[in-house]
Parts: structure tokens; sequence; C-alpha cells
């Protein structure tokens, strides 16, 4: 059983817009020191997106969705979101959330995230 939950995918054209979801399931926690978003395209290596450390929500983001995709944590709701705009078509991949209670650092290597998500599959295509 997975533990995170993500949400929100879908075809989008050129230039449009998405928010992804990840929610933690049930008795499971996102207070963990980093969430992050992970993609991963045909024929590619899983990589990093977009990381909040949760002691102060504080983001960081890679290079290539750098002033065009944002993260945010609701705590309430126990999600954490990434909002996508200015999408291309170079941006097409499943979306993984992660995170790992070891973790005191945003990093971006997906073998140090023991907890996931199963994905959720964005397409941007005209």
């Amino acid at each position: 059983q997975e533990q995170l939950v993500e949400s929100g995918g879908g075809l989008v054209q050129p230039g449009g817009s998405l928010r992804l979801s990840c929610a933690a399931a049930s008795g499971f926690t996102l207070d963990y020191y980093v969430i992050a978003w992970f993609r991963q395209a045909p024929g590619k290596e899983r990589e990093g997106v977009s990381y909040i450390v949760t002691s102060d929500d504080s983001p960081y983001y890679e290079d290539s969705v750098k002033g065009r995709f944002t993260i945010s944590r609701d705590k309430a709701k126990n999600t954490v979101y990434l909002q996508m705009n200015s999408l291309k078509s170079e941006d097409t991949a499943v979306y993984y959330c992660a995170t790992d209670p070891r973790l005191r650092y945003a990093s971006s290597d997906p073998s140090e995230y023991r907890y996931w998500g199963q994905g959720t599959q964005v397409t941007v295509s005209s």
C-alpha cells in the first residue's frame, strides 16, 4: 500500500497549467523534513523537480522548472501541491511525490527517498 497518493495529472496544451496534489494515506504523515516531487519521462531516469522543507515551508526548484512551478503545503489537509504553469512538451512525464524520515536536506537523489506515491501522468501536447 502506498503511503502517498498523487492526483491532478492529465493532458494539457503547451502553455497550459495543472495542479498536482500529494496526499498522505491514512495513518501516514507529510511532516517529515522534506517532501519532494520527481518526474520520469519514457526512457529517462527519474529526476527531481521541486522540494519543500516542512520546518518553514521553504521551496526549492530545479532549474528546468524555476519560475514556472510552485510547490506548497497545506498542513491541515496533510497535502503538498505542485502548481505547474507555462507547461512545455518536455514536462511530459509521470510525476511522483516522495519523502523520507531520515533526510535532513532537500535531496535530488531519488534513491534517498523511502516513501513514494504511485505517480500521476502529465502529458503536454497540442
